[in-house]
């Protein structure tokens, strides 16, 4: 019951000190914008993370020449 409690003063206290879940002043267009561009932005970095896992991030060493 203290722990429902505390819970509830904790929420409370988050919505009327102006703390809330939705940016104020936001559109619905601005707020999809900015999770496109997170989305866009973790792909990235994901598919820069793998590439270096498979080590190809960087170009060969290797030569094309045949050494007799």
């Amino acid at each position: 019951m203290r722990l429902f409690a505390a819970v509830a003063l904790c929420v409370l206290g988050m919505m009327l000190s102006g703390c809330s879940w939705q940016h104020p002043g936001e559109t619905a267009k601005e707020v999809s914008q900015r999770h496109d561009r997170t989305l866009r932005l973790n792909n990235q970095m994901m598919l820069s993370d793998i590439d270096r896992v498979l080590l190809l991030d960087q170009p060969s060493r290797l030569t094309d020449k045949r050494i007799p």
